[in-house]
């Protein structure tokens, strides 16, 4: 048993020593400085404990700018009469092509005639057929960068109400608004004006909460949406949710009975672009203030 073991610890010496002329270069072998005097040491004195197994990796170029594909070596004391065991990887390939390709050099392995080293036929092997995996793998990326992007739709939504006064309300406005991520403004006072914007789902949400259960005359005037892949943030027209309160107009003399200038609202909307919607929620076309 000792003398095969040393016969093939001399062959896999020889083999070792090849593939280092032909692989020169610094980093397209990396073999433990240890690795080889160990194995000589045990072959002048073959009665002492066996050395660790022989164990590297091997560089190889895989044909496109930029990729390689390393090949680990690790070989047991009675290699090569027993198959070596090798792994190929490369940050190119994904997992699947990477099992793929060691399955397929398994294969190819097992199908040679035993007794032969073989890692240099391992070489050349994925050098030979590494491409395929390649190609198969920027498909998959591309399929995978395709499904990772979702599309969100914003939704804004133009609400109208004859008035609104009542801080509860106010304040269940203004908490919905912050709780569904929503930006846009309240305007308060007669009429009465919000405006919502985000995702579809959380403004219709919104529009649930605040419209029941005895809220009557409040309408949804308009709805604008926009699909996009990009994320929503860069479609919003407002920075947060606002609270507008506008000079009112004229003096009514009734604590909750002011209108607003609504000049100054049009003025808002059109900094906002959104001069369009004046005359969707009113009816008329708005001049300035003055």
């Amino acid at each position: 048993m000792a003398v095969a073991v040393k016969e093939c610890l001399e062959l896999q010496l020889l083999e070792v020593e090849m593939l280092l002329s032909m692989f020169p270069k610094k980093g397209e072998i990396n073999l433990d400085e240890d690795a080889v005097p160990g194995v000589q040491r045990y072959l002048r004195n073959p009665d002492g404990a066996l050395p660790p197994q022989l164990e590297y990796s091997i560089a190889i170029d895989a044909g496109e700018p930029k990729v390689k594909v390393e090949l680990q070596v690790l070989l047991p004391h009675a290699y090569p009469r027993v198959a070596p065991q090798l792994f190929a990887r490369s940050d190119a390939l994904h997992r699947q092509q990477q099992l793929q390709l060691n399955t397929a050099l398994a294969s190819h392995i097992s199908n040679l005639g035993s007794g032969e080293v073989c890692v240099y036929e391992a070489v050349q092997w994925v050098k030979d057929n590494i491409l395929p995996y390649l190609e198969d793998s920027k498909i998959s990326s591309k399929s995978a960068t395709k499904e990772a992007v979702v599309k969100e739709t914003l939704h804004r939504m133009w609400i109208y109400s004859h008035h609104i006064y009542r801080q509860e309300l106010r304040r269940k406005i203004f908490d919905s608004a912050k709780k569904l991520n929503l930006t846009g403004f309240c305007l308060t006072g007669k009429p009465g004006v919000i405006c919502v914007e985000g995702l579809r789902e959380n403004c219709e949400e919104f529009w649930r909460v605040i419209r029941y259960p005895n809220w009557k005359h409040i309408s949804c005037k308009h709805v604008e949406s926009t699909e996009t892949e990009g994320g929503i943030n860069n479609l919003r027209l407002f920075g947060a949710f606002e609270d507008l309160q506008f000079q009112a107009h004229g003096d009514y003399g009734l604590r909750n009975d002011y209108h607003m200038d609504l000049g100054q609202f049009l003025e808002f909307l059109k900094q906002h672009q959104s001069g369009h919607i004046f005359q969707i929620l009113f009816g008329v076309e708005g001049k300035l203030s003055d």
